[in-house]
């Protein structure tokens, strides 16, 4: 048994304790059942019983026959809106916060895309801030799909090292129609330079690439590694399960590089799409370390259909839910162990987008925890060490939900 030995002048000082006792804690690690406490926005201990001294003000949630694992971060969400591909009616709203808390999904990172004309970086770092107000945890990208690409301070590195939310470059869209065809050398550059604003600024600096439907989608990032110092894992490709070819491409090059697979757009597009948890399994067969493997929504965003002629003849839009969908699938349909399908969505994240205080249950990590019942279904949930769900029920909103 651990007991908290605890100053008795110190607990007045100590906030927000939450105590859930008897889970199954996946950190995503199989840790078994476990006591975890919570005070402030921390997880300050995981025991396997945990005994408090007398006059804590601490809320206690039993979790016995549940399961206890990480937030969710989804890397690729168009948290300020995102689309147009339809015309201007065509563009999708901002995202509300219940759309994180539904989804299991603790963190995002935000992004442009396709519209890197009319909509502003501003927008997407006024909205991550808002998103932090109402206690979630937000970043975002600098740039959107064209190239030159649309910055705060003229450059990318500027970007990354000086502003608190911005962790990375994107997302820059290559081997797609609706791209600038980057040359080479302009890849090269904006790696380069997200490194190096990451290096001043303690960041990833990992570029997200938007990868279209064209043939051998992965050559331009290739090209770019061959031609420089920079490796392949300074970027983030996502889409790598658009359609077949794609994901057959994907499992040489996640061998040596990151690749991410979008769950919104399969339910989408059935008949394109790899399933995600089914890819994740391939890929692994093929021999892609599962660290290497992500798996983000595109929340938010549009997802339009065109056909050879380059007209648009469909559009939806992308939900944060499929990830929880996904994951579930991973481990019910796929036959994953919970430790392995959690890590695409959890630490794999975390440590590729350098989030050190993110992705794990374990003492002095940030308090971002889901309790699922057997079939994935969010029962309570925590996002900075404040309670967002509690016995099935949403307690907050965002400010005009």
């Amino acid at each position: 048994m651990f007991s908290l030995q605890v100053c008795p002048t110190y607990l007045n000082t100590l906030k927000n304790m939450i105590l859930i006792a008897n889970c199954r804690v996946y950190s995503p690690q199989d840790m078994g059942t476990r006591d975890v406490l919570v005070a402030g926005r921390q997880i300050v201990a995981v025991k396997e019983k945990i005994s408090l001294p007398q006059g804590l003000d601490v809320q206690i949630i039993n979790g016995k026959g549940l399961m206890m694992i990480p937030g969710l971060i989804d890397s690729h969400v168009h948290i300020a809106g995102a689309g147009g591909e339809g015309g201007p009616a065509s563009r999708t709203p901002e995202m509300p916060l219940s759309r994180m808390l539904e989804a299991g999904v603790t963190t995002v990172v935000g992004c442009l895309g396709t519209d890197g004309l009319t909509r502003d970086l501003r927008s997407v770092l006024m909205k991550a801030k808002g998103l932090r107000a109402e206690g979630v945890s937000a970043y975002m990208y600098t740039g959107a799909y064209q190239v030159p690409t649309p910055t705060f301070f003229g450059d990318v590195g500027k970007d990354i090292s000086m502003i608190e939310e911005v962790i990375g470059t994107g997302e820059i869209a290559v081997s797609d129609h609706r791209a600038s065809t980057p040359t080479i050398t302009e890849l090269i550059r904006l790696a380069a330079h997200s490194r190096v604003g990451a290096m001043l600024g303690g960041k990833s600096g990992i570029v997200n690439i938007h990868l279209g439907d064209a043939e051998n989608p992965f050559q331009p990032l290739y090209d770019a590694v061959n031609m420089s110092e920079i490796k392949l894992t300074q970027f983030l490709p996502t889409h790598c399960n658009r359609n077949e070819y794609i994901f057959e491409d994907a499992k040489e090059y996640g061998k040596h590089g990151y690749v991410d697979f979008t769950t919104s757009s399969y339910p989408v597009f059935p008949d394109e799409e790899v399933k995600p948890s089914k890819g994740i399994v391939e890929l692994l067969k093929a021999g892609v370390p599962l660290g290497h493997i992500t798996m983000s929504s595109d929340g938010s965003g549009s997802l339009p259909r065109f056909d050879e002629k380059g007209k648009l003849v469909k559009l939806e839009t992308g939900g944060l839910t499929t990830m929880m969908d996904e994951l579930r699938d991973t481990v019910k349909e796929e036959g994953l162990k919970p430790e392995e399908a959690l890590q695409p969505v959890t630490s794999n994240v975390a440590s590729i987008l350098k989030l050190n205080h993110k992705g794990h249950v374990a003492p002095g990590m940030d308090a971002d925890l889901v309790i699922v019942d057997d079939d994935f279904q969010i029962v309570h949930m925590c996002a900075m060490g404040a309670m967002m769900v509690k016995d099935r029920k949403m307690l907050r909103k965002g400010t005009y939900e």
